[in-house]
């Protein structure tokens, strides 16, 4: 397969060759990808550029707008980017001269003399002149990490949907498995009733009515089964929908369709579309960024500070706007030693960047990898949900065959339970697949960075 290096993977792809880092790390090899992905030839249907473009299918959407205003966990989410938010503004002030005010009054009462007041009122300024970059790299760091938790909250958003969607199509197949346990039991009941009046008539052994009655029990065991799968599978997406986690779930239960689907795109999509794998990015970009406030900790640091007041034994006096006494003071620090904790701070800032580095490589070949396993089950989901549903009709004709026969004689019991269970077991994988192939096509969505 051709291949070329669509996604690099290096700080200098990266746009951030203005590191002054010298770690080797940053001069690793790009990761070559392919031109497409593997089963992107696939043919495709209409597509569909948001989740909830996806089913047309109102009570569904219904419920994951619900979910999008109920979730704790996404509210939790917003919270955190509001915090985040905050922490911009607070590096931004940095950038601005601080401006304090205070006042005083002091009453004197020495021994022998007579008591006096005084009153003060004054303001000081101070502002750490940015020769070295160390507060606009700050700065620069903070909006990265921004727009890193703005991502996260897309991502938290998208995993949503896609978690309500799936949540409720689990019930779905919950519901329809209870309903085939519950046909199941009244075919086996009548097998097991037919077997036993032919038990009584002497044309049928106790062996046969065993057997039937064997699998009429199994059949009921099954049932409690999945009354419970369907109970909890009604939990989880109450659950969801931040209601109380009951098993109750009234509205209607049908699959929607699967006529249509999303584009793949290409493998360099990925780097703009998946919220994942831009907050991984923009955290690549906050720990260089850091690496650059360590660095400028070496350099001396220039002060500039003022401060005026005024001070008077008559508290009206202070009512006057002019100040009696002023200073002002440029100070310049440098330290000259501090047992290698600042060039230690440097190194640790280099290895939270490269942890960074190496944690968006991670992220991407995940994306990737996510990609391709939707695009493969696409395809091979719809190819054996096809020979499956082939499968059922061809069970159901040879049951319909089997009993007749069975009533005839032509054939013994174990001929028509095993034309009864390969019934209902094939109808259980094809209920199964159908749901598989509505929560690939959710994840397909997700792995390509559908939004909501």
């Amino acid at each position: 397969m051709n291949r070329t290096p669509l996604l690099s993977l290096t700080l200098t792809a990266l746009a951030i060759s203005g590191c002054v880092s010298t770690e080797d790390w940053q001069e690793k090899e790009t990761l070559a990808t392919p031109e497409q992905f593997t089963k992107a030839s696939v043919p495709q249907l209409e597509i569909k550029d948001s989740l909830m473009e996806l089913f047309d299918h109102q009570g569904l959407n219904s419920l994951v707008e619900s979910a999008l205003e109920n979730n704790p966990e996404l509210q939790r989410s917003r919270a955190r980017l509001d915090e985040v938010a905050y922490s911009v503004t607070r590096a931004k002030s940095s950038q601005l001269p601080q401006l304090n005010a205070n006042a005083a009054a002091r009453r004197n009462d020495p021994v022998g003399g007579s008591p006096d007041n005084t009153y003060s009122i004054g303001l000081d300024a101070s502002w750490e002149v940015d020769i070295w970059g160390k507060i606009r790299s700050d700065v620069r760091a903070s909006k990265a990490d921004l727009a890193a938790a703005e991502a996260d909250y897309l991502n938290a958003e998208q995993s949503l949907v896609g978690q309500t969607m799936q949540a409720w199509f689990s019930l779905v197949s919950a519901e329809k498995i209870l309903d085939l346990d519950a046909r199941r039991v009244e075919s086996f009941q009548s097998t097991e009733n037919l077997v036993s009046r032919r038990f009584e008539l002497g044309e049928a052994t106790s062996t046969a009515l065993n057997l039937a009655k064997t699998d009429l029990e199994n059949a009921k065991a099954d049932l409690q089964a999945s009354l419970n799968n369907r109970d909890q599978a009604a939990r989880t997406l109450n659950q969801i929908l931040g209601s109380y986690p009951d098993a109750e779930y009234n509205h209607e239960t049908q699959w929607p369709s699967l006529d249509t689907t999303v584009s793949a795109g290409l493998p360099s999509d990925l780097l703009t579309a998946r919220p994942d794998v831009v907050a991984a990015y923009e955290r690549l970009i906050a720990a260089d960024e850091r690496i650059k406030v360590s660095q400028s900790e070496l350099f001396p640091s220039f002060r500039l500070t003022a401060d005026g007041g005024r001070a008077s034994s008559v508290l009206d006096d202070l009512s006057s706007s002019a100040f009696n006494s002023w200073s002002a003071l440029a100070a310049l620090s440098v330290n000259i030693f501090d047992a290698g904790a600042r060039r230690s701070n440097i190194g640790a800032a280099n290895s939270r960047a490269e942890q960074a580095y190496f944690n968006y490589q991670s992220v991407v070949l995940n994306a990737l990898k996510e990609v391709e396993n939707a695009l493969g089950s696409e395809y091979y989901l719809a190819s054996e949900e096809t020979a499956r549903v082939s499968a059922l009709e061809a069970a159901r004709r040879s049951m319909e065959r089997a009993q007749r026969d069975y009533e005839t004689g032509l054939v013994t019991i174990l001929s028509l339970l095993e034309s009864q269970r390969r019934v209902f077991n094939t109808e259980r994988r094809v209920i199964n697949l159908k749901a598989s192939r509505l929560n690939n096509r959710v994840r397909l969505a997700l792995s390509v960075g559908k939004g909501v």
